[in-house]
């Protein structure tokens, strides 16, 4: 059974920084690509990042572009998404997605389609 957590969310003010992690099981991590998506009250899910499966390729949404950074180690089946210099507009929830190893592509890999198994999500809420 496959399992994706993610954790490392919570409450951070403007310019602060944060780290989440994604730990899979179940899977062989290192032939999925993995992928962080977040999802604001009201809005439709977006795709944050997202990197091959052997992190030798990544693509960032341009609003987070410069300020995060997207990570895995495979001999720990875990990825990380590492915040900096956060904007209330980050806030929201923030999903860890495993898509099975394929041609990737920044249209591809930020959106949804291609992703089969799914977290429950962490939470991130920047103040002002």
């Amino acid at each position: 059974q496959v399992q994706v957590v993610e954790s490392g969310g919570g409450l951070v003010q403007a310019g602060g920084s944060l780290r989440l992690s994604c730990s899979a099981s179940g899977l062989t991590f290192g032939e999925y690509i993995m992928g962080w998506f977040r999802q604001a009250p009201g809005k439709e899910r977006e795709g944050v990042s997202c990197i091959s499966w052997s992190g030798g390729v990544t693509y960032y949404a341009d609003s987070v572009k410069g300020r995060f950074t997207i990570s895995r180690d495979n001999a720990v089946n875990t990825l990380y998404l590492q915040m900096n210099s956060l904007k209330p507009e980050d806030t929201g929830m923030y999903y860890c997605a495993a898509a099975p190893r394929q041609m990737l592509t920044y249209k591809i890999g930020l959106g949804p389609k291609i992703y089969k198994y799914w977290g429950q999500g962490t939470q991130v809420t920047v103040s002002s």
